[in-house]
């Protein structure tokens, strides 16, 4: 098949995702929605949650708008050259225009938020269906709430590799590219944080207030903050966290691609045929991907007396098993490296044994979380000291992994006679061709998690609210497996784009040299590695700052109005939505400015070796914090849960308390800085690429 084949089978494909993703939308949507007292619940759910997107979206569009130009201006001065990788014998290439990159961007952004809305879309019209089902059986329940995560699924893959194919093909240059992926990563850097920040401010201040404070139970709807928090595991979980995948599945496509066209000169000369397959290969695996994942969907299935948990990762690994299956048929009838099937199958076990790493380290059946059940009994410190060692501890075995997948990735392709950096683009790519069903998967838990709420606030009684809290419990787990998925995923996908930052300088004519010898380029590894600490620290006081006044505001509120908690009178849900909208939204400018601006003003200071070496300690710190945040995290997270399931006195005990505070301080570490760290070193990796051209014409020097 010829390459432009290639592409439109992609694309046909991609249009049958996004065909099968509007197919269960319809389906979701003709579900039961239940009486009026659940409905007027989910109502408050579903306007605050648009309400929220609607601003967010609306800043963003502005910011992207101003941006656009400024691509398209600054690639069109005649000063800036072009990197022209693209222009090797029988590689049809143009030169980096900056009109296309800039559309380019604004398709990145676009696509990235058409899926996450459309995802939050489906999660506030399933949580309400999903929580009626649970009065048949466990069964339906569950097939509302994955069906409805598999939208945003379906939706997402389908929408990038739509874009990226499309533009691929009008313009024949991987570089251009870039601007797509890039807009994709600002939309998910502001996406995530945003809405990390909204879902643990409500959460945190429901928390305080009314457990520890007030009595209350969770999800009571004598909390002013209970709306605020459901809105927040939209915004956060499903829009915010499907942005941060969608990210990093565009990035390392890219990122492949582009290295790609490095193989191909190679293959050109040494008489293989048209190169541009090794530049379009990336998308044909995500097109693979995408039917592996529609194909294992359809196996997620839970009896009546089954387990959640079993039936999502039964799909998962019978996708894994599909893909593993067809991309080895499409090498052997394709005629493709067999090092590059390699590198893709290695990607894909590493992304399997890390999440079963990270279950490991965040499932209440294991010794890890009942550990830290077990030392709350000790106070709040004692849990809080023995979560971050666990935490710390859990960064080893997915460490591990990424090393393995580098190496078995870079070694295999190097002995087929293909770059063995390729492979590691390939394996990034490869660990990211199950999207689909991870996402669908990371969904289904905020989604079940507000049916639980709906059905505990609607008053639906004790039999429906178990059978939610049984969904809940697996979608928990699925949660902390997608964070450390996404994290892994986001370092194998940082490491190709790092090698595209050389790629693109070394077409430029400009040799990286990072030698740790030379101090301008230990001084730019230090910044690096300062950037995810002093990230995280702005969106932790970011969650505290906001938490801090919607805490203020639910105290007030049961000073003033003693008739809330005696369920007289409703509190004023509204006022604890806005309190959070706002916080969130005012909290953006200086995490974006570290994303974007800092990588320029490196590289054009400190030169572009200082930039390599920015981008690496950036890289080997984000990873490291990301991982750690999100284990501990759920550690705090699920020990809390353990305790609520009536382990070491139950609900209301001293061992509860404590595991509140525990579960509290984990908030943001893993909903907010955690997975928020991803989507930075992503953003800084691509800023960097892009604008190499602009840096090395304009950089003072590379000197010491």
């Amino acid at each position: 098949m010829k390459v432009e084949s290639w592409l439109f089978l992609a694309i046909a494909l991609g249009v049958v995702s996004l065909g099968y993703a509007l197919y269960l939308y319809h389906w979701v949507d003709k579900q039961n929605p239940g009486g009026e007292r659940e409905r007027q619940i989910a109502g408050y759910i579903q306007e605050g949650a648009r309400a929220y997107l609607g601003k967010l979206y609306g800043t963003l569009a502005k910011l992207v708008a101003v941006l656009a130009v400024f691509i398209a201006l600054l690639f069109s001065i005649d000063m800036i050259k072009s990197v022209e990788i693209g222009h090797v014998t029988g590689v049809t290439g143009k030169p980096l225009e900056g009109v296309w990159t800039a559309l380019a961007f604004v398709a990145g952004a676009t696509c990235s938020a058409l899926a996450g809305y459309l995802g939050m879309s489906i999660a506030v019209k399933a949580n309400l269906r999903s929580a009626v089902a649970a009065k048949l059986a466990l069964n339906p329940a569950f097939n509302v709430a994955f069906r409805a995560g598999a939208v945003l699924g379906m939706a997402m893959v389908g929408t990038a590799v739509i874009g990226i194919s499309t533009i691929y093909l009008f313009t024949g240059d991987p570089e251009i590219i870039l601007g797509f992926s890039l807009g994709a990563s600002a939309m998910a850097l502001l996406a995530k944080a945003g809405g990390g920040i909204f879902t643990k401010t409500a959460d945190i201040a429901a928390d305080l207030v009314g457990k520890v404070e007030a009595g209350i139970p969770e999800d009571d709807p004598r909390n002013p903050a209970v709306i605020a928090d459901n809105v927040g595991d939209n915004v956060g979980d499903v829009a915010g966290m499907g942005a941060d995948i969608f990210d990093s599945y565009v990035a390392s496509a890219v990122a492949a691609m582009i290295l790609g066209v490095g193989v191909g000169r190679t293959a050109v000369a040494g008489g293989g045929g048209d190169p541009r397959f090794y530049v379009v290969f990336p998308l044909i695996l995500c097109a693979v991907g995408m039917l592996a994942s529609f194909l294992g969907i359809q196996f997620v299935r839970v009896g009546r007396n089954g387990k959640p948990g079993a039936a999502l990762n039964n799909g998962t690994i019978v996708t894994c098993v599909i893909f593993a299956a067809l991309a080895t048929l499409l090498t052997w009838l394709g005629g493709f490296n067999l090092g590059v099937l390699i590198a893709t199958i290695s990607g894909l076990v590493i992304a399997v044994l890390i999440g079963f790493c990270t279950d490991y380290y965040t499932n209440d059946e294991r010794k890890p979380v009942r550990k830290v059940a077990e030392m709350s009994k000790s106070g709040s410190a004692i849990t809080i000291i023995t979560g971050l060692s666990y935490g710390f501890i859990s960064i080893l075995p997915s460490i591990l992994g990424i090393v393995a997948a580098t190496l078995v990735s870079f070694i295999s392709a190097e002995a087929f006679g293909v770059s063995g950096i390729y492979g590691i683009g390939i394996a990034a790519v490869g660990m990211l061709s199950i999207t689909s069903v991870i996402v669908s998967a990371d969904a289904y838990g905020p989604i079940v998690d507000n049916a639980k709420g709906i059905a505990e606030m609607s008053g639906m009684g004790h039999e429906i609210v178990e059978r939610c809290d049984t969904l809940d419990s697996a979608g928990n787990t699925a949660k902390a497996i997608t964070k450390g998925f996404a994290i892994s995923a986001a370092a194998l996908t940082v490491l190709a784009l790092f090698a595209t930052y050389g790629e693109v300088l070394a077409a430029l004519g400009v040799e990286l040299d990072i030698d740790l010898q030379r101090p301008v380029v230990l001084a730019g590894v230090l910044l690096g590695a300062t950037c995810p600490p002093v990230f995280s620290a702005l969106l932790m006081l970011a969650v505290t700052k906001n938490a801090f006044l919607m805490i203020e505001e639910i105290r007030a509120q049961f000073r003033a109005r003693p008739g809330i908690l005696k369920g007289s009178e409703l509190p004023d849900y509204a006022r604890c939505v806005s309190i959070a909208s706002a916080g969130a939204l005012s909290s953006l400018v200086l995490p974006a400015v570290i994303a974007v601006i800092v990588p320029i003003a490196v590289g054009l200071l400190l030169g572009t070796d200082a930039l390599g070496g920015f981008l690496g300690g950036s890289i080997f710190t984000g990873v490291i914090f990301a991982m750690f945040m999100s284990n501990a995290g759920g550690l705090w997270d699920n020990g809390k849960k353990y305790i609520e399931a009536g382990h070491h006195g139950g609900p209301g005990s001293d061992a509860h308390k404590a595991a509140v505070v525990g579960d509290t301080v984990g908030d943001p570490f893993k909903d907010t800085a955690g997975p928020s760290i991803n989507t930075l070193i992503t953003v800084m990796s691509l800023v960097s690429s892009l604008f190499a051209p602009v840096i090395a014409a304009l950089t003072i020097r590379n000197f010491f």
